[in-house]
């Protein structure tokens, strides 16, 4: 997904200008359709859009830490290319939503600045240490698994860039859970 050079803040619009806007966006989201980036949409509904995807990305970025300290230590070759695999996967789930979030307006740099400094939000669950290779199962079986079931309404999100990306990742988000449960088996 290639950004798109947009502006974050809308040009000042007339009343007339900014109630037509509105009602657009009511007969999108009422048709069930999507808006896209250079639709006209509510201030709060772009300010929510930019938290809701600046913290999934960001989740998706340190989701791949507690995997990545295991790739050394798995038990097999084939453990250690399909973490590997996991860990892209995951840095790519990460880059289609900054991409997403772009498109709003956001700068890329100011959402990794953010996260680094502390000021942005991530899912607490990757706080918590993977002490062993079950643990790495767990988070591929559990956590992926409850992900799926969170991510898989956004395919249909109304903002299309999000639920497009959306799409792309529940896919091999899919394939992750597959290979959690296999390492519990082991």
């Amino acid at each position: 997904m290639a950004a798109q050079n947009l502006q974050s803040v809308p040009a000042e619009l007339t009343p007339e200008e900014d109630a037509a806007g509105q009602a657009h966006f009511d007969r999108i989201i009422a048709e069930d359709s999507r808006i896209e980036p250079r639709d006209w949409m509510p201030a709060a509904y772009r300010k929510t859009l930019l938290r809701q995807i600046s913290q999934h990305a960001h989740s998706e970025i340190i989701g791949m830490q507690p995997e990545a300290n295991w790739i050394t230590r798995a038990p097999s070759l084939k453990r250690k290319a399909i973490l590997m695999a996991k860990v892209q996967d995951e840095a790519g789930h990460g880059l289609y939503l900054y991409s997403a979030a772009e498109t709003l307006g956001q700068n890329r740099d100011k959402m990794m600045d953010d996260l680094i400094a502390g000021k942005a939000r991530y899912s607490s669950i990757f706080n918590y240490p993977a002490l062993s290779w079950a643990d790495m199962g767990a988070i591929g079986w559990l956590v992926d698994g409850a992900a799926i079931c969170n991510q898989v309404p956004l395919c249909r999100a109304s903002y299309g860039p999000y639920g497009r990306a959306m799409v792309r990742i529940c896919k091999e988000e899919s394939f992750h859970q597959r290979q959690g449960f296999e390492i519990l088996l082991e």
